[in-house]
């Protein structure tokens, strides 16, 4: 998932407001606010493609995300890391997003790069109409600066894959460029794509593709080495995805090494009322959605990182599925020092399964 890491800073820097006088926001990061005037996700409503591609201005937050377990030559895993947000600052319809300095909508982009011996990120941030980010549909592109996911013309034969795609970015002693293929069909999470986020009706569109394989190369304090593995693109727009209580989430995609892939989510609430979410795709591309009640994620220990202490191992459980795994971080201090800052890096599993994946946690 995910929607995260929100805003908040990226208000009081374009507008030119000082972050002291910005209302405290409702949920992780403001996405439990109110959001009137804006589109709502509605249950029944059908993706369409190619257009759920591209960006969707009436909604008030969206992005794309891709995660990406490499190994290079060497037998060295690393973990890579690409997200590009789109946040609408006021209600806009499609024309009026894209008109010059008049749009209200902003852009901001994360990558980061992972090895067990370290972890490097950076941030961009753009301002809506005027070229600087964007996202486009066929040939599918989206980019902030010089950093981009994008596809070629072979994906316009093939209007309904996102697929072969290339991804780069680059921050100050990390760069990498990876290139993503599949030919399975696109994955949509909960009830064909509705995602539901609390008891209390909030929920997102969100669809993926859990089966990309990568090859490339990442750089690393100028030192290039050859790369390939897995890579996982979500995709998820909402205008309120969490309820006012929320105050963060734990995430995880992972790709076992039967072929599987599993997407699993715990929203944090105050009173430990905890919502959990799930999807178990099989190596064919079929979709279960899980249910809450059958979905137990247990942390098993904590890493001290940044001044907080979060849970960089866990022990995650399925038991119609006989599954019962340790996921451990490759790196514990794989930390996201941005704006809003949160922990991602690359994970390994063990257990009743093995394989790999992406580990995510906001709020702590």
């Amino acid at each position: 998932m995910m929607l995260r890491r929100l805003v908040t800073l990226s208000f009081t820097l374009l507008l030119g407001c000082d972050s002291t006088e910005a209302p405290v926001p409702a949920g992780f990061a403001g996405l439990g606010s109110e959001a009137q005037g804006f589109s709502t996700v509605t249950r029944g409503q059908p993706l369409v493609f190619p257009d759920d591609f591209g960006a969707h201005p009436d909604y008030r937050i969206e992005w794309w995300y891709v995660t990406a377990n490499l190994t290079d030559e060497s037998g060295e895993q690393w973990g890579a890391q690409w997200t590009l947000f789109r946040q609408a600052m006021a209600p806009q319809n499609s024309s009026e997003a894209e008109a010059g300095w008049q749009s209200a909508q902003v852009w901001l982009g994360h990558a980061a790069l992972t090895r067990a011996e370290g972890h490097q990120h950076a941030d961009r941030l753009a301002r809506g109409g005027i070229g600087q980010a964007g996202v486009h549909t066929q040939p599918f592109r989206a980019w902030i600066d010089d950093w981009s996911l994008g596809s070629d013309a072979a994906q316009q034969r093939r209007p309904l894959q996102l697929s072969p795609l290339q991804v780069s970015a680059t921050g100050k002693g990390f760069r990498y460029d990876l290139r993503l293929r599949s030919d399975a069909p696109l994955v949509l999470h909960g009830d064909r794509g509705f995602s539901q986020k609390s008891t209390r009706g909030q929920a997102s569109w969100y669809y993926s593709q859990p089966f990309f394989q990568v090859d490339g190369q990442v750089q690393w304090q100028g030192e290039t080495r050859r790369v390939s593995g897995k890579a996982w693109l979500d995709r998820e727009w909402s205008s309120q995805p969490l309820a006012a209580d929320q105050q963060g989430w734990d995430w995880f995609s992972l790709h076992l090494q039967d072929g599987s892939k599993l997407m699993l989510f715990r929203l944090r609430s105050n009173d430990n009322s905890h919502f959990y979410s799930g999807t178990w795709i099989t190596p064919a591309g079929v979709a279960e959605p899980l249910d809450a009640s059958a979905i137990r994620m247990t942390p098993l220990a904590q890493s001290k990182v940044a001044g907080r202490t979060l849970p960089t191992q866990w022990r995650l459980q399925i038991a119609h599925k006989n599954f019962d795994v340790t996921a451990q971080a490759l790196n514990p201090n794989a930390w996201m020092g941005t704006g809003i800052p949160y922990w991602e890096g690359p994970v390994n599993i063990a257990g009743s399964h093995t394989g790999v994946g992406y580990l995510e946690m906001t709020g702590y």
